[in-house]
């Protein structure tokens, strides 16, 4: 194991997906067990994310489920990946942070983004637009400012004041300032655009203001990385995901995850197949040997402190399987 994986920590994004035949309970409850698996593997967070109206993604509740993670769980820390903040009150946020942080202290994260809504249609239901997106650096503020006690209301957030709760700002492009300019740990991806990701961590590294909340410049890369027995293994773990985007980007709708099987026995368009064969490009996938390797390269190139997992794929066995793998190579001690 090199030096820079070792000295890496290593998390995990579950989106708590769909797959066909199963239905959003299930995906659920799948992702509360994935949880406990993940802790006794070793790894350092557990977070879930926010999704809305989407039919392959049943995590719509980020802070309901982390509650019922944590609950489940006993050490892994626990947060989001994210919390979308244009599509909520910043006081009603922290409140929820609040309590979670109350009901397990010293284990909550709160990662934020900017998003609002997958579709036209979402964003009506929750009273949204795409203009929203540029207030989050003012809702940012606002949120961080309930703990702290620092409401220009002269309202006071229960039981959130006064509590620490991590802050990160999941970054894409104009993300990667705000969160510079806060003073917060930064989440960037994906591996699949290595150019714009540099570029995100240098311009963040560059323009980092010191804050309450962070020192100095912390990084997390995300993405995809699939370990398996052999490449072939590995390269089948990616097949499920990069159809449902496939999907989604010529019909408008993601889809549950179907098998690699099925994927492998449909018929597709000149266009669906190009999105697809993109799909499966650019991710960190290979036996243990080969993933090292990349790993190694990665966080060398990009000098981050920790590496954000986000793998979905159709057969939980093989996910499972990829991510004990994955902690062998980073030198986890399993539970």
């Amino acid at each position: 194991m090199s030096s820079a994986i070792a000295e890496t920590r290593f998390s995990v994004l579950d989106r708590s997906r769909t797959r066909e035949g199963h239905d959003g309970t299930e995906a659920l409850r799948e992702s509360v067990r994935l949880a406990q698996e993940m802790e006794r593997l070793g790894y350092h967070r557990f977070w879930v994310s926010e999704h809305h109206g989407v039919p392959g993604v049943a995590g719509s509740a980020p802070t309901v489920l982390a509650a019922a993670v944590a609950a489940a769980t006993r050490t892994i820390r626990v947060g989001t990946g994210g919390v979308m903040l244009p599509n909520h009150r910043p006081l009603v946020v922290a409140e929820q942070f609040g309590v979670l942080e109350a009901l397990f202290p010293g284990r909550v994260d709160m990662g934020l983004g900017r998003s609002v809504g997958f579709t036209d249609g979402v964003r009506k239901a929750l009273g949204r637009d795409k203009d929203d997106a540029d207030e989050f650096a003012g809702q940012l503020d606002e949120l961080l400012g309930w703990f702290r006690g620092t409401s220009a209301t002269g309202v006071h957030a229960r039981p959130t004041e006064g509590l620490a709760v991590p802050p990160f700002v999941l970054a894409m492009g104009e993300g990667a300032m705000i969160a510079a300019r806060a003073g917060l740990p930064m989440v960037i991806g994906d591996l699949r655009n290595r150019e714009r990701m540099l570029r995100g961590i240098d311009l963040y590294r560059e323009t980092f203001r010191p804050s309450v909340w962070a020192g100095e410049p912390y990084v997390v890369v995300s993405g995809t990385i699939a370990v398996a027995q052999t490449p072939q293994d590995a390269h089948r773990i990616l097949l499920p995901e990069a159809w449902s985007m496939a999907h989604a980007r010529t019909r408008g709708t993601f889809p549950p995850l179907p098998s690699a099987e099925r994927v492998e026995s449909l018929t597709m368009t000149d266009k669906e197949r190009g999105i697809y064969e993109a799909g499966l490009v650019g991710h960190i996938a290979g036996t243990e040997d080969q993933v090292a390797d990349e790993l190694e390269g990665l966080l060398k190139e990009t000098g981050a402190q920790e590496v954000l997992v986000t793998t979905s794929t159709y057969d939980r066995a093989a996910l499972v399987d990829s991510y004990r793998r994955l902690a062998r190579i980073a030198g986890q001690t399993p539970a």
